[in-house]
């Protein structure tokens, strides 16, 4: 069974040969780099003001055989029949805010049911 001592002393053995296959595999990688840089025409001044890929998109590839299926189109509603006609031929169904004429006559002081269409 493994104590705190022992972990830790792998730890560090661990984290000594992490830095030794960095410091190994650095100059490697930066010659990679530079040459893909001088085959693409990439110049410092390009990445410096390139703008980072998004998270999560960079990478991802659509599936095989999945395409993109349109969307139904949305159910248009339905006209609601009005319930309120006003003097010049105005109509409101009652939903929604008070139109503009109806407020503008309930507050001269008309009730609201007087302009109401029975059925």
């Amino acid at each position: 069974m493994n104590n705190l001592i022992d972990i830790q002393s792998q730890i560090e053995k661990l984290q000594k040969q992490a830095n030794e296959i960095k410091s190994k595999e650095f100059s490697s990688t930066v010659q990679e780099i530079l040459a893909k840089m001088q085959a693409f025409g990439i110049t410092v001044k390009d990445l410096q003001t390139a703008k980072p890929a998004k998270a999560g998109k960079a990478g991802r590839k659509a599936k095989v055989g999945a395409e993109k299926t349109p969307k139904a189109p949305k159910k248009s509603t339905a006209a609601v029949a009005p319930k309120f006609r006003g003097p010049n031929g105005e109509t409101w169904s009652g939903r929604g805010l008070t139109p503009k004429w109806l407020a503008a006559l309930i507050a001269q002081g008309q009730p609201k049911e007087s302009f109401a269409i029975n059925a």
